[in-house]
């Protein structure tokens, strides 16, 4: 079997995003990029610029806010959009597809504004209705894979500044625990499988030039099944779409399967 490459990005706008994003496929040519925060109605994403790459997607979109799809070069199987329990009205925040014998689930986590908010509340209760999904619809038994921006970085090693976050949203301790139930469900973290390097990050804010001075945080991941945690060899964050004119705040993750 040829090795498969995963990518995970939250793009910040695709219709803002989309040269930068082009540019980066074209050059890396994952078999696999799970998008987030696509922001525009399935009807106006660029389908034909990711065909011209050899890319399929599919689409589970928003107006201005929120939107995640799956770009693939390889058949996209079996896709079913958003949690268990959500109505028509729901944020576009999960899409999952089978891709190669893998079951990707990618998501888009709240970020939860500010600790004590209405949104942090409504973060927790993502995180807890997750859970719920992953016992009813996957198998750790099974290659599974769970990508996307996570808006929490899970250790102090994965912060610029442990003072400076602590207790602030993306590193509270409740938003800790509930991570840890979603780990807990049989997930692994690809990156430290390779690596236990700190700082090591994906998301650096637009102000106070944060990431000309390296401020930043380990919030987007992939996590696999124990039978796909075996066959991964490589995991690794490109910094290089982060500098690019007009980028998105995050950068690609990616982790390659044999």
């Amino acid at each position: 079997m040829s090795t498969i490459t995963v990518a995970t990005w939250n793009v910040n706008s695709i219709g803002a995003r989309l040269p930068v994003v082009e540019g980066w496929l074209a050059k890396n040519q994952p078999e696999v990029l799970c998008l987030q925060e696509t922001k525009t109605i399935d009807e106006k994403f660029p389908y034909s610029v990711f065909e011209n790459l050899g890319y399929s997607a599919a689409i589970s979109g928003q107006k201005t806010y929120n939107g995640v799809a799956i770009l693939s070069r390889l058949p996209i199987e079996n896709v079913s959009k958003g949690l268990h329990d959500d109505d028509d009205t729901a944020q576009k925040r999960l899409i999952v597809a089978t891709i190669a014998g893998i079951r990707i689930v990618n998501v888009y986590i709240p970020n939860g504004s500010e600790v004590g908010s209405e949104k942090f509340a409504y973060k927790m209760q993502w995180f807890a209705r997750l859970r719920v999904y992953l016992d009813q619809h996957c198998d750790p038994a099974q290659p599974t894979l769970i990508c996307g921006d996570f808006n929490v970085a899970p250790e102090e090693r994965d912060v610029y500044n442990v003072k400076a976050v602590q207790g602030k949203v993306l590193f509270h301790p409740d938003e800790h625990r509930a991570l840890n139930v979603i780990r807990d469900w049989g997930f692994q973290d690809t990156l430290r499988l390779h690596t236990q390097e700190a700082g090591q990050f994906s998301w650096w804010d637009y102000r106070a030039a944060s990431f000309r001075r390296n401020h930043g945080m380990r919030i987007d991941h992939i996590w696999v099944s124990p039978p796909l945690a075996q066959r991964c060899v490589a995991s690794w964050i490109d910094v290089e779409p982060r500098k690019c004119e007009k980028p998105s705040d995050h950068t690609p993750v990616l982790a390659q399967f044999s």
